[in-house]
C-alpha cells in the first residue's frame, strides 16, 4: 500500500488575490516560509521514501524545508506537477477573471474548461495522476513518499482518488501547506484525509512488522471500523 501525502506549497504574495499560474519568481514569503517550516517540523516522524516536487520555485521552497534533517532524501523535480497552464488567465487578479465567462465554466464544468493560450483542466488532471500512478510503482507498495504542488493539481488528484469525476473537483478544498494523503491499494485508493494543516501524524506511520508481514486489504471496512486505513 503506497502512502502519498499531497502537499500544496505555502502562501505566497500573490496567493490569493492574483492567479499565479506558471509566473516565474514566485517565492513564499515570511508566512509561507513559517507555514513550510512548521509542516516539516509536523511531518519530520514520517520516513519518506521520496520528496518530489513541480518545479516552481514556491513549491521547491517547501520541498526544501520538508527535506530539511532528511539528508538521505534528496529532493526530485517532476514536471508533470506543476500548476495548470492558465495562458491568458496567468497574473491577473481573481476578482477581474471573474467577470470572465470562462469562470463559470471553471466553477460548474471544469471538465470542458480550456484557458485561452493555456490547457484544459482536464489536461492537467491527467498528467498528474499518471505521475502519482508512476511514482507508485516506482517506489513500491511499502513506500510513503510526497508530493509538493499546486490547489487545482492536487484537488484534481483527490477527486481521481475519490472516483469523482472532475466537474466535481471543486467540492475539494486545498489550503496553502495543507497535507492530503492517499493510500493506494491493489483495487483501490483511501483517501485518508485532506486539507490537514495541524494534525497528527501517528497514524500515517508505516505498521511495524512482527514476524509475517501482515498485508493491508483492498476492502473497505464496513461500518467504518476502527481505524488502519483499511486493514482486515
Amino acid at each position: 500500500m503506497t502512502t502519498v501525502l499531497l502537499v500544496r506549497h505555502g502562501l505566497t504574495a500573490m496567493t490569493g488575490p492574483v492567479l499565479a499560474g506558471r509566473t516565474a519568481g514566485v517565492h513564499l514569503d515570511d508566512r509561507g516560509t513559517a507555514q513550510a517550516k512548521a509542516l516539516a517540523e509536523r511531518l519530520l516522524p514520517l520516513p519518506l521514501a521520496a520528496i518530489v516536487t513541480s518545479p516552481l520555485e514556491r513549491c521547491r521552497e517547501t520541498a526544501k524545508e520538508i527535506a530539511a534533517g532528511r539528508p538521505a532524501t534528496k529532493i526530485q523535480v517532476d514536471k508533470r506537477f506543476i500548476e495548470c497552464e492558465y495562458g491568458e488567465w496567468t497574473g491577473r487578479p481573481l476578482k477581474e477573471l471573474a467577470k470572465d465567462p470562462l469562470w463559470k465554466v471553471v466553477q460548474a464544468h471544469p471538465s470542458a474548461a480550456v484557458f485561452p493560450g493555456g490547457e484544459p483542466l482536464r489536461d492537467s488532471q491527467a498528467r498528474a495522476v499518471a505521475a502519482v500512478r508512476d511514482w507508485n510503482a516506482r517506489l513500491g507498495d511499502d513506500a510513503t513518499y510526497a508530493v509538493v504542488s499546486h490547489g487545482d493539481i492536487i484537488k484534481a488528484i483527490l477527486a481521481d482518488a475519490l472516483g469523482l469525476h472532475l466537474d466535481q473537483f471543486q467540492r475539494v478544498a486545498v489550503d496553502p501547506c495543507s497535507v492530503s494523503v492517499v493510500r493506494y491499494t491493489e483495487l483501490r485508493p483511501f483517501v485518508v484525509r485532506t486539507n490537514d494543516s495541524g494534525g497528527s501524524v501517528a497514524d500515517l506511520m508505516p505498521p511495524k512488522r512482527k514476524g509475517r508481514a501482515r498485508k493491508r486489504s483492498s476492502d473497505a471496512v464496513v461500518g467504518g471500523g476502527a481505524g488502519g486505513g483499511g486493514s482486515l
